[in-house]
Parts: structure tokens; sequence; C-alpha cells
């Protein structure tokens, strides 16, 4: 595609060099990846500026830069190059806006769903996925766990990719002739214009609860990051939202789209009843249009059930046939890592992604709920380094007052010392002033847990140290199949190794 054209998409301060004599066949934010008649885009990062990698770009014969800040970048490296540059005012708005007319406007070819909130968003995505391949439809999805073109597997590293990278992502579904896609829309992707420009159909709220404040500073920040897809969803699409999250109002408060709310209360467009839960899943009813119907699936958990609601609304909207859809909930696979269930005998371990406060505690909730008290619980969990500290003591607060016993142990460290988020978590433990569960009977036993370090040191200790009618919650990595430390990613699963120690 001609340069020119290219450019015609975006908001410009300069250009310098001749656009018109470049054909781009690649876009990319990373140096590395500069290929023959590629535009490499600039952008300032949190620990990385891509500015200093010009030099480098200019090596490889990229055919031009977008970049913000032109400040000690000498002008003849691009006289010389033939290089073109591009000042923009914003280097991460011009890379999507730039991928969008690159491949082509891919998200207006396909039915676009993008799935957006705390907790909630993995598993929405995989039941609608279900539900609407139930009905014959090739989709794609882009999330957490993996990105899939029908059933082809890409991995993924983010829960919502870079916007040039979606946009090829799309493109490759258009070409597989995908006609739907469900996407995980992360709060740090619509703050960082990595969904500008998309064409959403429909829109969904799971809910809100404090997250990431580690890079949104305070929930009003979070909040208003969130509303940026349903602020711009366009007037024939669908804002589907949690009627039951107190934050759900704001957040739909300006869209345009044709608003639909489920949630447990008798004033919703769905209504949520009469259900319940056990290790062989979740069944209930769902009212909608004054009909009733029953649904069943092995999912496990209260929070299954705001997720199945979501999926329903969604593809209720889409025109789905409501029996088409209970199919798809009810032969709704495990999603990896999310509340996953796996046993030796009468020994339960159930591997979760939980990694904020209220996650943890709803997981815990629901294990209280379908043992009664009959079985002793352990939960075995840590923090994320270089991340929201805030939530750590809170955490060790929960653990401690709903479990049997508490390990403390590593999770993804990053930068920091693991040590010292264990610190910041068993400060919680220790201090009444944690004291966050309501109602709670009896107060936190400072005796109920311990620290081991080692994650999988801790798992087998746990696993083979506690009762045989234990149930185990191990929180925090769900579907990861790493632990970083440092910098590096090495191989480690929480799955693999539970099934390791229990047999």
């Amino acid at each position: 595609m001609n340069l020119l054209k290219i450019l015609n998409s975006i908001e410009v301060i300069q250009v310098t060099g001749n656009p018109e004599l470049k054909e781009i066949a690649n876009i990319t934010s990373n140096s590395n990846d500069i290929i023959e008649n590629s535009i490499f885009v600039a952008i300032k990062g949190f620990k990385n500026d891509g500015h200093k990698y010009i030099p480098q770009a200019i090596e490889k014969n990229v055919d031009a830069i977008i970049l913000e800040n032109e400040n000690g970048l000498p002008e003849h490296l691009f006289l010389h190059s033939g290089c073109v540059k591009i000042l923009v005012k914003n280097s991460r708005k011009a890379l999507a806006a730039i991928s969008n007319v690159f491949y082509n406007e891919p998200s207006k070819k396909i039915k676009l769903i993008g799935i957006t909130g705390t907790k909630g968003k993995t598993t929405t995505s995989y039941i609608t996925k279900n539900i609407l391949e139930t009905a014959r439809l090739k989709t794609g999805l882009i999330g957490t766990i993996q990105n899939l073109i029908g059933e082809q597997i890409i991995k993924t590293s983010m829960t919502t990719p870079e916007a040039n990278s979606i946009n090829q992502l799309f493109a490759q579904m258009v070409e597989e002739r995908c006609s739907h896609c469900v996407m995980e829309v992360s709060s740090h992707a619509l703050d960082l214009f990595r969904v500008a420009f998309l064409d959403f159909d429909v829109a969904v709220f799971t809910n809100l609860t404090s997250d990431h404040l580690d890079y949104h500073i305070n929930e009003e920040n979070y909040l208003k990051a969130k509303k940026i897809l349903f602020d711009n969803i366009k007037s024939d699409g669908f804002s589907i939202y949690n009627n039951d999250d107190k934050n759900a109002i704001k957040i739909i408060s300006d869209t345009k789209a044709k608003r639909f709310s489920y949630g447990v209360r008798g004033n919703n467009n769905l209504i949520i009843k009469n259900f319940e839960y056990d290790l062989d899943g979740t069944r209930g009813e769902i009212i909608v249009s004054d009909k009733t119907y029953k649904f069943k699936t092995k999912l496990i958990g209260k929070f299954t059930v705001y997720n199945v609601a979501a999926a329903f609304s969604i593809c209720y909207n889409l025109g789905i046939d409501i029996d088409t859809i209970l199919d798809g909930i009810k032969t709704t696979p495990y999603v990896p890592g999310r509340f996953e269930v796996i046993s030796n005998k009468n020994k339960k371990v159930i591997i979760d992604y939980s990694h904020t406060s209220d996650s943890l505690q709803q997981a815990l909730q629901s294990i209280h709920h379908i043992v009664e008290d009959d079985r002793p619980i352990y939960t075995i969990f840590g923090c994320g380094g270089d991340r929201d500290r805030t939530k750590r003591p809170i955490m060790g607060s929960i653990a401690a007052s709903m479990s049997k016993k508490v390990i403390v142990t590593s999770d993804n460290p990053r930068t920091e010392d693991p040590m010292e988020i264990i610190k910041d978590i068993t400060r919680g433990i220790n201090s009444d002033n944690y004291s966050v569960i309501e109602n709670r009977e009896e107060g936190i036993n400072s005796d109920n847990y311990s620290v081991i370090e080692n994650r999988e040191e801790a798992i087998k200790d746990c696993i083979q140290n506690s009762e045989d009618n234990a149930v185990i919650l191990i929180a925090g990595k769900g579907h990861e199949d790493y632990q970083e430390i440092n910098g590096v990613r090495l191989h480690f699963s929480d799955k693999e190794i539970a099934y390791k120690y229990l047999n």
C-alpha cells in the first residue's frame, strides 16, 4: 500500500521526505520485526522508549518512521537514508489508525464482540465462542489465554495485543471466513488506543473491582478507561451490561448503542434466578422476554452464572436461536485455569486465575458454598511483582480468614524480590486492619499460614500434607505456563505440578 494513502488516515505535524514514493508491506512498533518496506512506529513505553531504536531502524533500511518526540534525533539520520520522517502528536493512536487502513478496515467485515470488566472476560468469551460455533458460525477469539481463528491456536502474551497485531488477526479471520470474533478488551488496551478505530457490534461490561491501580492510579481512572468502549460503540450496536454491578450505570451512561441489562433483579432485560452449583457444575434459570429457560454447564461457581448470563445476552441480541444458545452453554468445556477442578480419589485441587482481592474472595466463597464446612480448605497463592501493591495485604487477609491454612508463595515476581512481595501479603494476615470479609464469624488465626517461596515446593507440601478429603485452591496463575523471574520466563504450570503430586 502506498505510504501517502496510509498517511491520509492520521493527523501529522510534519512529514520529511517523499511518502508517495514508498510502498509499504509491513507495520511494526518493534525494531526487531523490521523487514523490507516497513513502517516503524516509535512508541514511548513504560520500560522502553521506542524512539531510542530509531537509529537501529534506519540501519535496517526502514522506509518510514512515525514518531512523537524528535528531540535528540539529528535530521541527517533521515536525509541520508531516504527514510520518510513522520511527526505526530500521539504515536500509539497513529499506529491504530494506520493499521486499520493498511489491513483494509477488517473489523467492519466481521461481527465484533468486545468484552470488558475486571473479572469474567475470558470465561464469557469462551462460552460465547462455543455458542456461536454451535450455531455453525466460524468464530475467532482474542484473549488472555490464546488467540483463535476457528480452531487454529495463536499464542498471546497480553490480553489485548497492539493495534497492528489486532488488525492483522482480523484480516486473517476475514481471509479464513470467520463471521464473528469475540475479544477481551482490557483497560490498558482502551487507554492506550490499541482498540481505537475498531468497529464493535457488541460491547459487554461484566463488573468492576479494584485492579491495575499501579497503572490507573485510582478507581475513577480505571472506570473511565472501561467506559471508552461504550462511549465509542456505534448506534446500531448493543451495549450489554451487568446491572448488579454498582458501576454499570456510569459505564454505559453515554453510550449511543441499544442497551440490554442482565442481573438477578426484576428490572433487567435478562433475569438470573434459582441457580445452584457444586463440583459437577452450575444450573439455573434465565428469564428473557417473559419466558423462562433452564440452563446447565460444567463450569462452576456463582461468577459462572453471570458469565453465562452475559454470553446468553450477547447471542440473544445477535439473533441466535435460544435452543442453540442453551446447547452451547451446556457443551462449553472447562476454560483453562478458570476454577478448573482436578482430583485424585477424594482430594480436590482447584486451579484458578483469581489474582485480585475480589476474585480470590469469590473463589473461596464458591468453595465454601460447595463443601459446607464438611471439608478443609487450603489456599496456595502469591502476588505478581511490578503490579498493584495495595491488594497484597488484603488478599492475605481474605485467604487466611477463609481457609484452614494458607501457604504464601511466589507468583510472577518479575523484577521484585519475591520475599518482599510475600511480606506485603503476610502483613495483611497479621493485622486486624485488613479484616475485610463481611459477616465473618471468626477472626484471622495468624498461625494458620506458612511461607514457602518456591511455588512447586508449596504445592507439593500442601498436597502431600493435607487431609485426604481436602479441597486445595491454587490461585493467581490459572492458565499461565510460566513463571517470570528477573525478566526471564521459565516454564511452570500449576496444573502440571498439581497432577504430578496428586499422583
